[in-house]
C-alpha cells in the first residue's frame, strides 16, 4: 500500500483514542456507527455536487469522502486491507461476471 494511505489509517487507528476535544477522528467514533455513517453520506453528497464545479473542489472531495469512508470501516472493525484483497480477487473476472457471482451467493 501506499505510504501516506498506511500513515493515515495508522493516524485513525491512533485518534480513535483520544479524547473528542483533542481529535476529530475520536469524535467521529465517539459518534457510533450512525454517526460515522451520516457524515460519510454527507461527505459523499459534496463530492456529487463538487462534479459540477472545479476539479480542485472535486479533489478536496474525494479525499473527505476516502477519509471518512476509512473511519467507518475503521469504526465496523473491518481493515482496509481486506478490501484491496477483495478487490484483487475481484479484478481476476470481469465486473458483470463477479456480479452475477455475488447475486448467486446471496440465494
Amino acid at each position: 500500500m501506499n505510504r501516506i494511505l498506511v500513515k493515515l489509517l495508522s493516524v485513525i487507528k491512533k485518534n480513535k483514542k483520544k479524547k473528542i476535544n483533542q481529535s476529530y477522528t475520536a469524535k467521529l467514533f465517539k459518534s457510533g456507527i450512525s454517526g460515522c455513517k451520516k457524515k460519510f453520506i454527507e461527505e459523499v453528497n459534496e463530492l456529487i455536487i463538487s462534479l459540477k464545479y472545479s476539479k480542485d473542489g472535486v479533489i478536496h472531495e474525494a479525499a473527505d469522502v476516502f477519509f471518512h469512508y476509512l473511519v467507518l470501516l475503521e469504526r465496523k472493525g473491518v481493515d482496509f486491507r481486506q478490501v484491496v484483497k477483495e478487490l484483487q480477487k475481484r479484478s481476476k473476472m470481469s465486473g458483470i461476471s463477479e456480479k452475477l457471482n455475488r447475486l448467486k451467493n446471496v440465494r
